[in-house]
Formats: structure tokens, C-alpha cells, sequence
């Protein structure tokens, strides 16, 4: 099979924390020199598409504009926008998500916001997940940025966005609308913004319950490589296996 465009995660993928994999890079370059269209789409939001370029150069000598990075905070604005329910959000997040989305026009609220947003956030108290039970509790829209329970970095999996979005989900017993991989809402734009069909399109990813996941639940085949999180000894219990297995990134024939 042929496939006209890639879909890329980075965390375990083309780096692990501020580890670099080199086989990422060979992989992102070898699909520049051939000129095919790829997108890293991340559900890391922390970071903004310019932050995450300009980290991919300078911690990892590997040169992309930001246009080529699709994060759950702009599929998360992209949702809301599309969902129209009101300009008011609470966000549990860092920079990358809650610049982006006062930036795309919402405004801050804590008392009575239209959404609570809640992605990872290193500076994360026990205060701001109270905010964002009460809020949920009077009616906001409870979105929960990516599930990813954990981040694979140098120092092992910390935990991730799903960590903290379960933490709400505990306190309020509501259950969130996620936004990033596996869900229909960021693949279904990845795919948009590459102009291609889903079937000329490959996921590649290290995660199987999110990267993969999202290639099998929204019609797009995958490739699981065995750099970060799911690993060779976890293959035997997938209940559906990616469409293809590689060690290693430079297993791959362009």
C-alpha cells in the first residue's frame, strides 16, 4: 500500500521527553525530501504549534513550520466554535491551550463558564480542580482535552491530561467530551487540513490506546511502532491489531 499522506504523533514517537528518537527524525526527513504531505498531530497542549516547531528545532535539529502541527487545543477550539454553546471557558491548562483558546475569542470565566476545559497542567492545585467541579456542577460543558493517561518521557510514563481529566470526572461523576486521539474530532480535521481521503492516509504512533486507536475507530490504517508507550510484549492482548508493526521507524519503505 501507498499512502499519499502521514499522520504523526511526538511523544514517544519522534522524541521521548527531551530524549530524541533518531529515527523520527529520519523518518520526517526522508518524507520532506520526497515531498509527502504529513501533519504531527499531538494531544499534547502545553505547548502551541510555534512552541512545538520551534522545540523540533532546537532540541532535535528537525525543521518544520507550525503549520504541520495539529494539537488537541486546536481541535478543542475548533469543537467549541462548532458547538456554539457560549464564549465562556474555565480551562485547567497551560500556555499552549489556554492562549490559544482566549486568542480564538472566548473569554474567562470562573463562576458560571459555558465550558471547563481540562488538559495537563504541570502547575495543577487543588484549587483550580475546585473551580472547575463547581462549575461543571452548575451546568458547564465538561471537556476533557486528550485521555492520555500517561506521558512517555526520559525519566518513565508521568502522568498525563487523562490523569487530571479523571480527577474532575471523579469529583463531579460527570463524564467529559474528549477531543484528542483516539475521538473522531481531531482525525476527522487532521485528515481535512492534508486534503486526503482517510484511506490514502497512515497514523503513526507508539500509544495503542490512543494513536492506533484513533486510525482504527475513524477507517485510517496505522503504524505502531514499539519506541514509547505500548510495547512488543503488550502485542498478543490488542483486541485489534495496527495495520502495520515496526521496532523501529527506519523499518519503514518509503
Amino acid at each position: 500500500m501507498t499512502y499519499k499522506g502521514f499522520l504523526i504523533d511526538l511523544d514517544g514517537t519522534i522524541y521521548r521527553g527531551t530524549e530524541p528518537i533518531p529515527a523520527g527524525k529520519r523518518f520526517v526527513e526522508e518524507l520532506q525530501k520526497k515531498d509527502l504531505p504529513f501533519l504531527f498531530v499531538t494531544n499534547n497542549t502545553t505547548k502551541t504549534p510555534q512552541m512545538v516547531a520551534k522545540r523540533l528545532e532546537t532540541e532535535f535539529d528537525i525543521h518544520v513550520a507550525p503549520e504541520t502541527v495539529y494539537t488537541a487545543s486546536l481541535a478543542t477550539i475548533d469543537f467549541m466554535k462548532t458547538d456554539a454553546k457560549g464564549n465562556k471557558v474555565y480551562v485547567i491548562g497551560e500556555a499552549g491551550l489556554t492562549e490559544l483558546i482566549l486568542e480564538a475569542g472566548f473569554q474567562w470565566e470562573e463562576e458560571n463558564p459555558d465550558y471547563v476545559v481540562v488538559g495537563l497542567d504541570n502547575y495543577l492545585t487543588y484549587e483550580k480542580v475546585v473551580t472547575a467541579t463547581l462549575a461543571i456542577q452548575k451546568g458547564a460543558t465538561f471537556i476533557g482535552t486528550n485521555p492520555d493517561k500517561n506521558i512517555p518521557t526520559e525519566r518513565g510514563l508521568l502522568p498525563g491530561a487523562g490523569s487530571v481529566v479523571s480527577f474532575v470526572e471523579t469529583a463531579t461523576q460527570t463524564a467529559p467530551i474528549y477531543i484528542g486521539k483516539p475521538e473522531a474530532i481531531i482525525m476527522d480535521k487532521a485528515v481535512e487540513i492534508l486534503g486526503l481521503k482517510k484511506e490514502e492516509v497512515l497514523m503513526v504512533g507508539d500509544n495503542y490506546e490512543t494513536d492506533i486507536q484513533a486510525g482504527i475507530r475513524n477507517g485510517i490504517d496505522t503504524l505502531l511502532v514499539l519506541s514509547g508507550f505500548t510495547k512488543e510484549e503488550d502485542l498478543p492482548h490488542l483486541p485489534t491489531p495496527a495495520t502495520i508493526v515496526l521496532q523501529s521507524l527506519d523499518e519503514w519503505s518509503f
